[in-house]
């Protein structure tokens, strides 16, 4: 007896060790990578094979299993100031604008926004229904389009993108026959056209679809707050947006045969959104026809404002929150200079305009830092679509009609058919390129309080980590994964996507 013990015993160490032998090599895997970098010492989308040592490194633990929001998208606006711009370069420099920004080797957009009738980023008022009274919208046309290079812009796009686009419209006025005030700025739709408002809608996008434009959501109104009666706007309030949701806008696309098209409400900066959700997504009748909620950026330099993002979530779980709109407002974009978009020289309009208590929400700020940060910061707090603004501004940071110069990520000298790809676009690809529509937000930490980073898992199972190291050192990352581990290293003021697959 005491020998078969023996042997029982012996196998069972064997077992227990083999076990233990096994368990750490697979501790002790490496994981492989991809990583690419675009940092203030003059990488751009550069790939990394060399690191510094691994000494005191800050781990990022990786949880697939913990899974959050589903990826609509990362991309840019079609306006008509890009799409004028566009179309007075070389046919050399428009094919590698529109390549860099939805070819597979470029930045691959997903997602991307326009406006219906003109917006501030066009160059003079227009609507696609002028004549006073049209109730039935008889003279809807939108040639206007077709010929400001909108629409051609749009399609070559089109054409170039291999996995297609999303497009949101958004209207930024009705036309002014329409409204209380009788003009292009603030004023309210009178309730006698709100079906002819709807109808627009429905027109609009048919007149797209027949140019081979499909629209994938609208928005109701952009800035429905209005933007201080400087541009194109219309108010609405929360009660009012819904109102016209529920009873017209919706209906209407429903009865055209459109109930595909979803509907985003709200549309403007994330501070004020909890009673818009409110109003929106009270009830089953007011929540119906709303397939999400938009917002923009622009109540702040630095902050996320997680807990309003939080708030909208768990108010709509199921539905879309998208970032549909975010620039580098009140700047004339430096030219060909690529350390002034990672420094804190750039102003916003709050710098000058927000009230004192508002004041410390607009600090000078990095353009690269806030862009990084903010679409980090989104993605961990369940947004998931992110919409840059213009694609393509001039020198100014036009055109413009009403001269409220902006940044953008490629910025062109159309007198000398330059172009220059500035940080910004950089930035945009790192998510954009690697991060795909149906990716999976996962479970990602990092125990430092000075980087930040988020992750996805991807449709093809490959894991895309953003990794945002604002700091003036190089700093050691170590990155884990179930049983797999990888030590890299980011360089200082440095942005990096890390692939595994």
């Amino acid at each position: 007896m005491g020998k078969i013990h023996l042997k029982i015993n012996f196998f069972k160490l064997l077992i227990i060790t083999m076990a233990l032998s096994l368990n750490s090599c697979l501790s002790t895997k490496e994981m492989k990578v991809q990583v690419y970098e675009t940092s203030a010492n003059g990488n751009s989308l550069k790939k990394i094979t060399t690191f510094s040592d691994s000494k005191n490194p800050i781990t990022i633990t990786l949880n697939p299993e913990e899974k959050f929001q589903k990826i609509t998208g990362f991309g840019g606006a079609f306006t008509e100031s890009s799409a004028y711009l566009v179309n007075k370069l070389s046919e050399a420099n428009r094919k590698k604008i529109m390549n860099a920004y939805f070819g597979t080797n470029g930045a691959n957009y997903s997602l991307t926004r326009t406006h219906i009738n003109s917006c501030d980023f066009s160059l003079k008022h227009y609507a696609y229904a002028m004549v006073d009274g049209d109730k039935n919208l008889e003279h809807f046309s939108i040639e206007e389009d077709k010929n400001n290079n909108l629409i051609p812009m749009i399609l070559q796009a089109k054409a170039i993108s291999k996995e297609g686009f999303k497009i949101i419209a958004s209207p930024w006025t009705s036309p002014p026959w329409m409204k209380d005030n009788k003009n292009w700025v603030g004023g309210k739709l009178l309730p006698e056209y709100y079906d002819t408002w709807a109808l627009y809608f429905s027109k609009y996008i048919d007149a797209y679809k027949k140019e081979g434009i499909d629209i994938w959501g609208v928005t109701v109104e952009n800035e429905p707050h209005g933007n201080g009666n400087n541009w194109e706007s219309m108010l609405f309030s929360p009660q009012e947006m819904t109102s016209f949701v529920q009873n017209h806008l919706g209906p209407i696309l429903e009865k055209d045969g459109k109930s595909n098209i979803k509907i985003l409400g709200y549309d403007q900066n994330r501070a004020g959104i909890k009673e818009w959700v409110d109003e929106m997504y009270k009830d089953e009748a007011s929540s119906k026809y709303y397939s999400g909620t938009a917002v923009h950026w622009y109540e702040s330099t630095y902050e996320v404002f997680p807990e309003d993002l939080q708030y909208a979530h768990k108010k709509a779980p199921n539905k879309y929150l998208i970032q549909t709109e975010a620039c580098v407002d009140s700047e004339v974009p430096h030219w060909q200079d690529d350390a002034w978009y990672w420094k804190k020289e750039a102003t916003d309009w709050g710098w000058d305009w927000a009230s004192e208590k508002d004041k410390y929400l607009h600090p000078k700020y990095a353009p690269v830092n806030r862009y990084a940060v903010d679409i980090i910061g989104c993605l961990n707090n369940w947004v998931d679509g992110w919409v840059d603004w213009n694609m393509v501004l001039d020198t100014k940071g036009g055109p413009n009609w009403f001269k409220n110069w902006c940044v953008a990520p490629v910025i062109v000298n159309p007198e000398t058919d330059e172009v220059y790809f500035t940080p910004l676009y950089y930035v945009m690809s790192h998510f954009s390129k690697f991060m795909r529509p149906g990716a999976i937000k996962i479970g990602c930490t990092i125990d430092n309080k000075e980087l930040v980073a988020t992750a996805v898992k991807n449709p093809d199972n490959s894991i895309a980590l953003v990794v945002f190291n604002p700091t003036d050192k190089i700093q050691n990352l170590e990155i884990k994964l179930t049983n797999q581990t990888k030590h890299i290293s980011i360089n200082a003021k440095a942005l990096q996507t890390v692939v595994i697959k």
